[in-house]
This record gives structure tokens, C-alpha cells and sequence, in this order.
């Protein structure tokens, strides 16, 4: 069993397999030029899968493979049936802009792929364009589609902004609830590297959209997950709120992020990180194990983001793009 310095369990790891993208979202990474780290900067998936297998047997049982864009990286689907074969019954899912995912989710299912969190945050083609930075929605809707088809589990991410988007909560919620996917709604975590005339809507403000049509009852957490939960009360439909400026949003946190380049990082807001690069380029699965446990041990008990209004709040020099978010 991991713990880290407060005495919290930790069984999830998320893996950036790239930090590459084919958006240029405005919460995220807007001006970065389409440069990527050369190849040679980045760990194998034979070398991090070295790592992976001392994170599983130290006591992860959830992994999520994030970018970037992960589907950019080549074989994507080798590296989840090799952590698939370590070890059966690990919930494994895969975050995506799901541009490319028609194409891919049949392979990535039969690899041992269990979940997909596919970021959605409009239904208007001209609005998802303004937001990523080109045509991308027939695309998204496809990727959507087959994901259903072959058995894969959705859950639909939607980061409402003000003037944007945030006139499509309910409409995003009906899209969800038609195809039997669970929608999670995520206030906008400031960063240097977004656009910085964005303005994010407060987690209220969004219940009180959702509140315009429907009688909402407040439900929790659910475990360690970072999704605050909610039941409309007409329908039965469950849709989630992930507030990271809450107090409450770390308490129970469970997991720790690694970069394709090999940075294990303890926390999403802190830049402070730990490299396993030399240690599973050097096969010395002790060196990697012995990163692991300082980096728990390391790992701050809450983030520096506040309940305060947004305007007011710290900004973040994380490049989410690195880390998967």
C-alpha cells in the first residue's frame, strides 16, 4: 500500500503519454506553437512501464493515460494491453478530445481499455471551433459514437465559460443523459498559459443554471474521486461538479501524475516534481521505487486554489498539457 506524508492511500496514477496536441484550447494551451518535445526526451512505454509495474505492485489499482492528446502517441494500444496483461482487473481509462478516437476505440477496447473521459464543451460547431482552435465537433460527435458502439465507458467533461459556452449547460446535460453518459461539469482552473481574457463560471453559478430547469439533491463524493455529485430530482439523471477551489477537494486525495518525460509529480497546481527518467533508462527498479516513495511523502496535503472569487484567486504556472489536467 502507497501512503503519502498524510497518511492518505495512494492507488491511481495518471501517465501524460504526451504532451502534444491537435487543439489549441483556450483554457490551455492557446498560442503554443505545434512543437513537441523530440522523441528522444521521451520515456518508451517499455520504460514506463517499468514504473508502472513498482506503482501496481506498491498498491495502484486505478491508471489513466492522459496527454496532451494521447492518441497522437503511436501504439497506444500496445501499452495499455501490456499493463492490461501485468495485471487483470485494473481500471484502466484514457482522457481524450476524441478527434481521432473513431478510428481508434475498437483496438483500444480489445488492448483492455475500461473508461473514457472525452472533453465536450459545446454542441455548436462554430463555438467548439472558437474554443479549440479549429473545426473539430463532426469529428468529436464520431469519436463519441464509436466509443459507444464498441462497449466503451463515457463520461463527457464540460468546461463552461462565461460568454461562450455557458449558455449550453443544459443542453450538453440532455445530450449526456440521451446516450446514457455521465457529464461532469469543471470550473476553470487559472493558468499563465490560457488565454487570460477567459473568465470562468463559479461552481454555484452552474448549479444555479441547472437549477433554472431542474430540482437538483446534493449527493457527495464519490470515494476519493475529485467529482462532487449531484441527483435531478424529475429524471433520476446523475451529473457531477468538479470545484477544485473547494475546501474540501483534496482531502481524500489518492493519486500522483507522471509526464512522458518521466516527472512524477505529486500535485496537479505545484510545479515541484521528482524525475524516475534515469532510474528505468538504467532498468534499476529499486532507484524508481525509492523517487516513488519520497515523492509521497512529498506530496502537500491541499493546492494552493481558494474558494474566493475567481478574479482573486492565485494563477497557476502548471502547463496542464503536460500533466493530463
Amino acid at each position: 500500500m502507497l501512503i503519502d506524508g498524510h497518511g492518505r492511500e495512494v492507488n491511481y496514477l495518471r501517465i501524460s503519454v504526451t504532451e502534444r496536441c491537435n487543439f489549441r484550447c483556450q483554457y490551455c494551451m492557446p498560442e503554443k506553437p505545434f512543437s513537441w518535445v523530440p522523441k528522444e526526451n521521451l520515456l518508451s512505454f517499455e520504460e514506463l512501464f517499468l514504473f508502472v509495474k513498482v506503482a501496481i505492485d506498491g498498491g495502484v489499482t486505478k491508471i489513466r493515460l492522459t496527454g496532451g492528446e494521447p492518441l497522437l502517441r503511436e501504439d497506444l494500444d500496445t501499452f495499455i494491453k501490456m499493463i492490461n496483461e501485468y495485471k487483470e482487473g485494473l481500471d484502466l481509462a484514457l482522457t481524450t478530445n476524441a478527434f481521432l478516437l473513431a478510428d481508434a476505440a475498437q483496438r483500444l477496447k480489445d488492448a483492455g481499455l475500461k473508461r473514457l473521459n472525452i472533453s465536450l464543451d459545446s454542441l455548436k460547431a462554430d463555438v467548439a471551433a472558437k474554443i479549440a482552435g479549429k473545426d473539430v465537433l463532426s469529428k468529436v460527435f464520431e469519436g463519441i459514437d464509436k466509443a459507444l458502439e464498441v462497449g466503451l465507458k463515457v463520461k463527457i467533461n464540460m468546461v463552461p465559460l462565461k460568454g461562450i459556452n455557458d449558455d449550453e449547460i443544459l443542453d450538453i446535460m440532455a445530450y449526456c443523459e440521451a446516450r446514457d453518459m455521465k457529464v461532469r461539469f469543471i470550473e476553470y482552473m487559472e493558468n499563465a498559459h490560457a488565454d487570460q481574457a477567459l473568465k470562468g463560471m463559479h461552481g454555484r453559478e452552474i448549479l444555479a443554471k441547472v437549477k433554472e430547469k431542474y430540482t437538483i439533491k446534493a449527493l457527495g463524493r464519490e470515494g476519493a474521486s475529485p467529482s462532487f455529485n449531484y441527483r435531478i430530482e424529475e429524471t433520476g439523471y446523475e451529473f457531477g461538479l468538479i470545484d477544485p477551489h473547494k475546501h474540501d477537494f483534496c482531502e481524500n486525495c489518492n493519486r500522483i501524475r507522471l509526464t512522458a518525460e518521466g516527472n512524477l509529480i505529486p500535485c496537479l497546481y505545484f510545479d515541484e516534481a521528482m524525475s524516475i527518467a534515469e532510474s528505468v533508462k538504467k532498468g534499476d527498479i529499486q532507484g524508481a521505487a525509492d523517487v516513488l516513495a519520497q515523492v509521497l511523502k512529498d506530496k502537500p496535503k491541499e493546492n494552493r486554489w481558494s474558494e474566493e472569487e475567481l478574479e482573486d484567486r492565485e494563477i497557476s504556472k502548471r502547463a496542464f498539457y503536460e500533466t493530463g489536467g
